[in-house]
């Protein structure tokens, strides 16, 4: 693989640009990001987060990303007004809410464009967001059976082990489950995903799929790494996306962005 061929960087959050040790961006992958654009590669998000919950990693970043995947590939954009999107079905929306009832002990997280809030709190759920520390998004509560009625909803993440994310996921007609942390499953369209969410840009930006290169480090960027032209797993990743990968580099504290990059030749 030509690393000098590359066009665009696909970049996941949450164990990859941030640490979940020290919950900061290393100035190593600022200073990365700032000499692929200056080379005119272009630098884009591709994460399981909604676009509200961002902020409080981007905005500490002196970064203009080119381009946002939200929602594992389910909502893209950028600030030119590119605009695509793809909400969960709302008879699998109907399914979950269904299952929910049956299981009112599960805290389940819903996301919109612009807001994104949990049926309610437990135990699980603060024990989770601490471990996030300062990059947890705010926590926001309401009603799931008014909201969706009324909202477009692109992702529901309940907390809920693989064995209940099969049974949850075998009851709905287009839903999958894709995981990026133990304690919860983000639950998408079947036919979506991060690769999805490149391709839409790969179309919009005239880009092949052998020009991209895209980082990640949890289970919900495996098929993103398989799928770019250069996958990049952290030193940090599960096995899961390291065997997917083209290439394990050292962990986010360690410079791991830049080293993969130099690695491949993208940056000298």
């Amino acid at each position: 693989m030509n690393g000098t061929d590359i066009k665009a960087v696909f970049f996941d959050i949450d164990g990859t640009l941030t640490s979940f040790t020290t919950h900061v961006v290393p100035d190593s992958t600022v200073e990365a990001i700032h000499r692929l654009q200056a080379l005119g590669i272009k630098v884009l998000i591709c994460t399981g987060r909604a676009p509200s919950q961002m902020g409080v990693v981007l905005d500490t970043m002196p970064v203009r990303f080119d381009g946002i995947v939200a929602f594992n590939g389910q909502y893209c954009f950028d600030d030119s007004g590119y605009f695509e999107a793809q909400p969960l079905d709302s008879a699998d929306i109907r399914v979950i809410l269904d299952w929910l009832d049956r299981n009112p002990d599960v805290v389940c997280n819903f996301g919109e464009k612009d807001y994104v809030y949990f049926n309610h709190a437990n135990d699980k759920l603060r024990a989770t967001w601490a471990k996030l520390g300062k990059t947890a998004p705010t926590t926001h509560f309401d009603d799931p059976r008014l909201r969706t009625a009324t909202h477009e909803t692109f992702q529901i993440s309940p907390f809920i082990d693989p064995d209940q994310e099969a049974e949850l996921v075998a009851l709905c007609r287009n839903v999958r489950g894709v995981r990026w942390h133990p304690d919860f499953t983000d639950l998408i369209p079947a036919d979506g995903g991060k690769p999805r969410g490149i391709q839409r840009f790969m179309a919009h930006y005239g880009i092949a799929r052998e020009q991209t290169m895209a980082f990640g480090d949890g289970g919900n960027d495996t098929a993103m790494l398989a799928y770019a032209g250069i996958g990049v797993a952290m030193g940090n990743a599960t096995e899961e996306p390291k065997a997917a990968a083209d290439y394990v580099t050292d962990d986010v504290d360690h410079d791991g962005v830049l080293h993969a990059l130099q690695h491949f030749g993208v940056l000298e």
